[in-house]
């Protein structure tokens, strides 16, 4: 039985590792006093209530990892309990990978990346698939997306953390930068247009 949350992934050889490159005794304080969480914190919810997207990662029985990327509205993967998490799925290409993989394995990983503010979380457990379930299926649907859900993914909680903001770079959402960018083309227009007004050349056009 595991001491403390973060032995999911600080495992003996981690650990020697870590203490061989010089970080154990500090991963040994958190351990000791704050640690990782295991369950769902307001600062959780708050987190995902802005997310848009996320990365799933899952493997086969013989270990082989496989990472897919899933998107929707913001807040689109909810809090079931405190301990659950869970999304709706929809169709795809229909490889299936995921959901075969969670058949023979059931043990998961969430990656969580908020580029906006350089900020990430990390969520060891495990997931599932649950089939025809129609009420946990409207629980987890998107409202603003038309597809059909074709079943529900949840995500039990065993760990989880926030990683430090270092390397992050810094990418917007479209949705976010695009009032900017039509607010600096309407004023272009009507700088443009003062420019016409007063006998002066014509502006050349930005190369696209």
């Amino acid at each position: 039985m595991s001491a403390f949350p973060s032995d999911i992934a600080f495992t003996p050889l981690v650990k020697a590792i870590q203490s061989a490159k010089g970080s154990r005794a500090a991963y040994a304080k958190m351990e000791q006093c704050r640690g990782w969480q295991t369950t769902v914190t307001p600062d959780l919810v708050a987190f995902l209530s802005g997310m848009d997207m996320f990365y799933l990662g899952t493997s086969n029985a013989d270990g082989q990892p496989y990472i897919q990327y899933r998107g929707g509205s913001p807040g689109f993967l909810r809090v079931i309990d405190e301990k659950t998490l869970g999304f709706a799925d929809f169709g795809g290409n229909r490889q299936f990978i995921t959901l075969g993989n969670l058949q023979e394995n059931p043990k998961a990983f969430i990656f969580l990346m908020d580029y906006v503010h350089s900020r990430r979380i990390k969520l060891w457990g495990t997931a599932g698939v649950v089939e025809e379930d129609p009420d946990l299926q409207q629980k987890l649907a998107d409202p603003e997306y038309p597809g059909k859900v074709e079943r529900a993914i949840v995500f039990h909680i065993e760990a989880w953390d926030v990683n430090c903001p270092q390397h992050i770079h810094k990418r917007f959402p479209q949705k976010a930068i695009a009032p900017l960018i039509e607010q600096l083309q309407s004023r272009i227009t009507l700088l443009e247009q003062q420019v016409r007004d007063l006998g002066g050349a014509p502006v050349p056009a930005v190369p696209g």
